[in-house]
């Protein structure tokens, strides 16, 4: 993949809304792969650089979307969505918009409803990867949405990187989008406390670090994941190699260890007390998995 653009353009025109750092990334990335691109942004200023590589820059919102069949919206929620392309509902019709913005399944649902009544179609979607990613072939984009129309775009969208479609149900994306958002940063900030807590007895960061690596890839973030889903979907968990009231002893030694070394100690503590709920709930002879139950107990008793 070079880093300049094409000037030979070959492909189906798009139009990006939105030239924040990951905005930028799509335009760059769609020049680059010779699709006529169109582009809009509050400040102007940032398209000079697109401009000067062969990207339009719409005089309006409305001019921008008309410009190509196909609209990514990349701005920073769904009210922005609405505020920024409701002066250009006229434009919208008979056109598709892909909104990446980030927010919540009921949002996504409301857009699509939106987008319905101004006669376009609509996909709602996530961006997996960091915008220097943008383009790469292992960048995954998460889409959901009518399946007719990811099929009518897949070939524009492969420009970007892997689109995985979800399904007809348009909350599935940014349902996933938060999913793996929370694993991220439950690893992220298991990792830092894990550091913190080393880190007060001295052991030097980066020490620490390779040894939580080496340790945690291949024990805990591994195939096993994949090979658990079936107990996870039967509700079976079985306590052989070790029970919940055992993990609980684990946790209570791991927030007594903080508060002896004077680190932030309620991160374990909840641990600590989802594994107590599980051991309460009738889960004492399972094994740690049986905290699933806890974690689908509040989706379970949320109003239809």
């Amino acid at each position: 993949m070079t880093n300049q653009p094409s000037t030979q353009f070959t492909r189906t025109p798009v139009t990006v809304i939105g030239l924040g750092p990951m905005g930028l990334a799509l335009a760059e990335t769609l020049l680059r792969n010779r699709h006529p691109t169109t582009v809009w942004n509050r400040t102007s200023e940032k398209a000079r650089d697109l401009v000067s590589r062969g990207a339009h820059l719409g005089a309006s919102v409305a001019d921008a979307v008309s410009a190509s069949p196909l609209t990514l919206v990349c701005l920073k929620d769904y009210a922005s969505l609405y505020e920024v392309l409701d002066p250009a509902a006229g434009a919208v019709a008979g056109r598709t918009v892909v909104n990446l913005n980030s927010g919540t399944p009921k949002e996504a649902h409301a857009a699509t409803v939106w987008a319905t009544e101004r006669g376009a179609g609509y996909l709602d979607g996530a961006i997996m990867v960091p915008p220097p990613l943008v383009g790469e072939p292992e960048s995954v984009f998460l889409y959901s949405g009518p399946r007719a129309v990811f099929d009518a775009h897949r070939a524009t969208l492969e420009s970007l990187g892997e689109p995985r479609y979800l399904g007809d149900d348009p909350g599935l994306a940014v349902l996933h989008n938060v999913a793996l958002l929370g694993l991220m940063y439950a690893t992220m900030n298991g990792f830092l406390h894990a550091t913190a807590l080393t880190g007060s007895a001295g052991v030097p960061t980066e020490e620490f670090a390779r040894l939580a690596v080496d340790w945690f890839l291949p024990t805990v973030v591994n195939s096993t994941l994949i090979e658990q889903a079936p107990a996870l979907e039967a509700g079976h968990y079985p306590g052989d190699l070790g029970t919940m009231e055992m993990n609980l002893n684990a946790l209570d030694h791991i927030t007594r260890t903080c508060v002896e070394q004077g680190v932030h100690a309620e991160q374990p503590r909840l641990m600590r007390d989802i594994a107590a709920q599980a051991i309460d709930d009738g889960h004492g002879g399972s094994n740690y998995l049986a905290v699933f139950e806890v974690f689908k107990k509040a989706a379970a008793a949320r109003p239809a």
